[in-house]
């Protein structure tokens, strides 16, 4: 039986839920925010994932300072480079002849989206594929490039975790100039309201 009363799986599928919804509603649950953005002519997804990722390395460092969280109760897995990278261009390429990423085709398909049921097919069998090889063999690959110093920049080079947040900042500022400049050169970012009606 699942565990439904605990607060942890209904806060989680709470929060699933409601950004399911608001994905939906952003126009992320179709193909076409996702494969503008490998065109360069819809920036939308990375300026909101980047955006995301640097407002939670703030928070979450911000929680260190004010001592909200402690620097040990934060999991942070080891750097894999290799596996890293390779699942990178392989995850990358099924987002770009997909359409979709794992959150956003659970949604297409809540949404009736046919395209999206045939990604979360392709997900679970691809998924259970690796499962069912995963063995000596891959940990040996996966392992190629391990990072083993420390979890993070500061660990592993030196970088103190202001400066780090500094980088990403200018980072996002710079995501942001360079994907307006593509977006103007282009026909420019498929609308929410124009990706919820099914535009190419």
């Amino acid at each position: 039986m699942f565990p439904l009363h605990e607060s942890g799986m209904v806060s989680g599928l709470v929060c699933g839920v409601l950004f399911g919804f608001v994905l939906e509603n952003a126009g992320f649950g179709s193909p076409s925010k996702l494969t503008g953005q490998f065109r360069l002519t819809d920036w939308s997804v990375f300026k909101v994932m980047f955006t995301a990722i640097v407002v939670a390395a703030v928070g979450l460092w911000g929680m260190q300072v004010v001592g909200l969280m402690a620097p040990d109760t934060l999991f942070v897995p080891q750097a894999l480079v290799m596996a890293s990278a390779v699942g990178g261009a392989l995850i990358g390429a099924g987002f770009a002849i997909g359409g979709y990423c794992p959150g956003t085709s659970m949604v297409g398909m809540s949404s009736g989206r046919l395209d999206a049921l045939v990604f979360v097919v392709g997900l679970f069998i691809g998924t259970t594929a690796f499962a069912g090889f995963y063995g000596d063999a891959i940990r040996s690959m996966m392992a190629v490039g391990e990072i083993i110093d420390g979890d993070n920049f500061a660990d592993v080079y030196g970088i103190a975790d202001p400066v780090m947040l500094g980088i990403m900042a200018a980072s996002l500022v710079g995501i942001f100039y360079l994907g307006s400049w593509f977006e103007r050169r282009g026909p420019g970012p498929v609308t929410a309201e124009q990706a919820v009606a099914g535009a190419d």
